[in-house]
């Protein structure tokens, strides 16, 4: 009997002190977890990461950091963790394998909150398409393009490719090439553009407007007018622009040759 008390004692002695090293690491390992977490919501926050994405990755974050401590603790049991780390491994290859695509989407997403590229609200152009980001989600980003229409793009796509953020500099330069005949004066077309230019508010006085002739074409002498707005400002002083110079040009008597009507639409669209 009193042998039997004795290896009962060193049982306890033994594996008491494992349990309590294990309770002790998954105390220990959740706080840390937690802290981590919240850690990283708060640099998530201060970025103004859409709260979805906040929310998945700050759960994700948790949930990998328990794992590790749950393997930890059962090591402090004396539990060969090899071997489920094994099982873990192969299951997470084949899991990785069968969503290759969703895995690649979240990982470009996941690069995008790091590096910000776009934000929601601004016009981006990328993957084909171009349009306000009205969403960064965990696998896609939806757009919604100037017809009003709602694009999704998967986020692998959008990183495979150059993204144009025409939001991220706060102006944008409009680019308008206006042609008049070779028989007409340069310097009374580029004055009449100059008054035009000068009674709209919304252009910016810097950088300075560039008013100057751009190409000799067959049936034209072609000016470009490259005046600043702000971002939102943009299609309204296009379109105001475009209609009020030829106006103003009629008015002077000077006429833009049909064909370059053409090449203007045609510029446009490339950009």
């Amino acid at each position: 009997m009193e042998d039997t008390l004795v290896k009962i004692w060193e049982l306890l002695t033994i594996y008491g002190i494992k349990v309590v090293a294990a309770i002790v690491v998954l105390i220990v390992g959740r706080w840390v977890a937690k802290g981590l977490t919240g850690l990283t919501e708060k640099v998530m926050n201060k970025r103004q990461i859409d709260p979805t994405i906040v929310s998945f990755v700050s759960h994700l974050t948790y949930i990998a950091l328990l794992v590790f401590v749950v393997i930890a603790a059962l090591g402090q049991l004396g539990i060969q963790t090899t071997s489920f780390i094994a099982v873990l491994g192969a299951a997470g290859l084949a899991i990785g394998l069968a969503l290759q695509g969703s895995l690649s989407n979240f990982a470009a997403g996941f690069l995008m909150i790091i590096f910000r590229p776009f934000k929601v609200g601004d016009f981006i152009e990328g993957a084909g398409v171009a349009g306000t980001v009205e969403a960064m989600q965990i696998f896609t980003t939806q757009l919604v393009t100037p017809g009003n229409k709602t694009v999704i793009v998967p986020n692998a796509s959008l990183t495979a490719g150059n993204i144009t953020n025409y939001s991220a500099k706060g102006t944008r330069r409009i680019d308008l090439v206006m042609g008049i005949s070779y028989g007409d004066d340069i310097d009374h077309a580029k004055k009449a553009i100059s008054d035009v230019l000068a009674k709209d508010e919304r252009i910016l006085k810097d950088p300075v407007t560039t008013i100057g002739v751009v190409e000799l074409a067959d049936s034209s002498v072609n000016l470009a007018v490259r005046p600043w707005v702000k971002v939102e400002d943009y299609w309204n002083v296009y379109f105001d622009l475009t209609e009020n110079i030829k106006k103003r040009l009629d008015s002077e008597g000077i006429s833009i040759p049909f064909p370059q009507r053409d090449v203007h639409i045609y510029k446009h669209n490339e950009q």
